[in-house]
């Protein structure tokens, strides 16, 4: 699967964003999928997971009730949706895709097969 993330953009503190994530094929629904960021000097992080149905979802602590990931399985598409964002947020955001047979989101970087390029997500004070 190719995937291809867009959305992102330079915002203020406060303000709000929808990260897209596309993804090529007919078999979409087979894959977990994931939004990882990675800030400068830092290391690649969780933020948001989800399972194949959107039916399940994880999220990272500190974007707790300000981020919702969503998935819409007839577009191949996986969201992000940014709100009350802050500058910490800002990083470089990928989304990634896992085949799986079972129905949990999947929160272990390393276990993500597939990665988009990444969009670049820039929070102003």
């Amino acid at each position: 699967v190719q995937l291809q993330a867009s959305g992102g953009g330079l915002v203020q503190a406060g303000g709000s964003l929808r990260l897209s994530c596309a993804a090529s094929g007919r078999t979409f629904s087979i894959y977990a999928m994931g939004w990882f960021r990675q800030a400068p000097g830092k290391e690649r992080e969780i933020v948001a997971a989800i399972n194949r149905s959107g039916g399940s979802t994880y999220y990272e602590d500190s974007v707790k009730g300000r981020f919702t990931v969503s998935r819409d399985n007839a577009k191949n598409t996986v969201y992000l949706q940014m709100n009350s964002l802050k500058p910490e947020d800002t990083a470089l955001y990928y989304c990634a895709a896992v085949r799986r047979t079972n129905m949990y989101a999947v929160v272990t970087t390393g276990a993500y097969d597939y990665w988009g390029q990444g969009t670049l997500v820039t929070v102003s004070s």
